[in-house]
């Protein structure tokens, strides 16, 4: 049971309970939300999603930059990993809506489709002309590797004297 009182009318209140199960519709009650109904989303709420959703993660190692981005029901067809101005890297893609049956009744909709696009700016070590990638189980890897490190040339000067 929870100690939250009920303030909002006659259902527990979801804003502030952090241990319900149901998540709060800002969009509850308003002209366009018709039950729940895919349709009646604007369709910027709904592509808007799918650009938040493209998480990545940047790690540098030794040899190379490695990114890796989940992308789950994505075809590598369906995204482009591309080097712009020599020194940005940008991951895109697109991620397709389902085709919607008039005779369809949609209780809940929580997988984002739209466009979306990450850049990132590398640092001045990375080899740009060598950058690979490679897509697997829904998990995109992006491999930038580094130039290696070159050590100051110390010569050893004689004191006479």
């Amino acid at each position: 049971m929870s100690m939250i009182p009920n303030i909002f009318g006659g259902r527990r209140s979801n804003i502030f309970d952090p241990f319900s199960q149901e998540l709060w519709d800002p969009f509850e009650g308003f002209p366009f939300n018709n039950n729940n109904s895919l349709t009646s989303i604007p369709n910027s709420a709904r592509e808007t999603s799918a650009v938040a959703s493209a998480r990545i993660d940047w790690k540098e190692t030794p040899q190379a930059h490695v990114f890796q981005a989940d992308l789950p029901g994505l075809k590598k067809e369906e995204v482009k990993v591309e080097v712009e101005e020599g020194k940005v890297l940008q991951i895109s893609g697109e991620r397709s809506r389902e085709q919607e049956e008039k005779t369809d009744k949609w209780h809940r909709v929580e997988r984002s489709s739209g466009k979306f696009v990450r850049r990132f700016r590398l640092p001045e070590n990375t080899k740009m002309d060598q950058v690979n990638a490679s897509m697997e189980n829904g998990v995109l890897t992006v491999t930038v590797p580094k130039e290696e490190v070159k050590r100051p040339e110390v010569k050893t000067i004689e004191i006479s004297g």
